[in-house]
C-alpha cells in the first residue's frame, strides 16, 4: 500500500465532500427561506453517512447547522 497515494486520495474526496455538500446546504438553506418553510434564525439537524460498501465501512456523522 502506497501511504503517500492513500492520504492524498483521502484529502482529495474529503475536499470535494466538503465543497459539494456546503453548496448543497447553502442553496437549500437560501431556498427555504425564500419560500417561506424557515426562518432566518433557524437550526436544522443535519446527518452525513460515509459508506464504502467493498470495505464493509459506514460512518455516520450528526450535527446541526444554524443560519
Amino acid at each position: 500500500m502506497n501511504e503517500e497515494k492513500l492520504n492524498a486520495t483521502i484529502r482529495r474526496f474529503l475536499k470535494e465532500v466538503g465543497v459539494t455538500s456546503q453548496r448543497e446546504i447553502e442553496k437549500a438553506v437560501r431556498a427555504a427561506i425564500e419560500s417561506g418553510r424557515s426562518g432566518e434564525t433557524e437550526s436544522c439537524a443535519a446527518t452525513m453517512t460515509l459508506e464504502m460498501p467493498a470495505l464493509g465501512l459506514r460512518h455516520v456523522i450528526q450535527g446541526k447547522i444554524e443560519s
